[in-house]
């Protein structure tokens, strides 16, 4: 097999905001799967916030990327060989292929999907770990009732966006954050949210105010910093708030700016709980079925911001952390 694979490798534990320099391009030959092994044409990569704290050597939910390792990513691709049994040549994955051509190994954590049933991309967004994100931070952690008010940060985002529309179809009133008309209008006109608050042009406590009268019953926060201390000052009494990530902090070089209205939490008997998604994976297939039948009813949608080329990886990722992206980020690698 004369292919070659290119690969972005970490060259380096980035501080502050990663750039070209953080990773290494490199060519290698691909060899045959030994067994237990699948070859994979990697097809198309989710590049995802998390990818950011794998880059750093600190204890996490997983173990950092390696120096010199393939940078980890999520993607769906084509089994070209195979040596396992639950495998065969032609099938369609969605693993922890890396940001790579090919990938060759253990399918660890893989399971098959089918293009006809979807486009790809969408089992990296909406059927994919992000859908599956937004689907138990908000149900499993959120616990919304019909009737209360969600607040979404990041909200036209992979997760946010899908969470807000969940939230809607269990009868919610839901309030987006987002930067940008352009988002705020997709928000509400395309998605169905009541109302959204453009961060870049309005003060959110202000906005939250305007929005959120009767104050904030869930807020499902993907962004951290000066957005999560607004909300706490506008939490109703048994709040729920859902840290599903903080952006807003990711790439900063100081320490990480806590809630300083934490004591909002007390006074009104709320709760703040961390979710990482690995947590359900017993559960996933509940929620596909969910995620699948909403999306058939038209109730769900999904909207994928799809750049082509693996080479453009490092210039592609940073999208996610100036709000560069619109809709789930997903690479198309050849």
């Amino acid at each position: 097999m004369d292919k070659t694979n290119r690969q972005f490798l970490l060259a380096k534990r980035p501080v502050g905001a990663p750039g070209r320099d953080t990773f290494d391009f490199v060519e290698t030959p691909v060899s045959e799967p030994g067994p237990g092994q699948i070859l994979v044409k990697v097809e198309y990569l989710s590049l995802d916030p998390a990818m950011r704290g794998w880059m750093n050597d600190a204890k996490s939910y997983i173990p950092p990327v390696g120096i010199g390792e393939v940078m980890r990513a999520l993607g769906v691709g084509k089994v070209i060989a195979s040596q396992h049994p639950g495998f065969a040549e032609g099938d369609y994955v969605n693993g922890a292929l890396g940001v790579q051509e090919y990938f060759l190994g253990e399918p660890k954590g893989f399971y098959k999907v089918d293009p006809k049933q979807a486009p790809l991309p969408r089992y990296l967004s909406a059927l994919g770990m992000t859908g599956m994100t937004a689907y138990f931070g908000l149900l499993a952690v959120g616990e919304p009732k019909a009737g209360e008010t969600v607040v979404i940060s990041g909200a036209a985002g992979a997760v946010g966006s899908v969470a807000g529309q969940i939230a809607k179809i269990k009868g919610c009133r839901v309030v987006g954050i987002a930067g940008g008309a352009d988002k705020c209008r997709f928000l509400t006109d395309e998605l169905g949210f009541d109302a959204a608050i453009d961060y870049k042009s309005e003060d959110v406590a202000a906005g939250l105010k305007r929005t959120c009268p009767k104050g904030v019953d869930v807020f499902f926060d993907n962004v951290g910093g000066d957005i999560l201390d607004a909300v706490l000052t506008r939490i109703t009494v048994g709040a729920r708030i859902v840290i599903c990530g903080a952006i807003s902090q990711y790439n900063s070089t100081d320490a990480v700016k806590g809630p300083a209205n934490y004591l909002s939490l007390l006074v009104n008997r709320a709760r703040m709980q961390g979710m990482v998604v690995m947590d359900y994976v017993s559960r996933y297939p509940e929620a596909m079925k969910d995620m699948a039948q909403w999306m058939q009813s038209g109730q769900l949608k999904s909207k994928e911001d799809v750049v082509e080329g693996l080479e453009t990886f490092p210039d592609t990722l940073m999208k996610l952390f100036t709000g560069g992206n619109f809709g789930k980020l997903v690479l198309k690698v050849s």
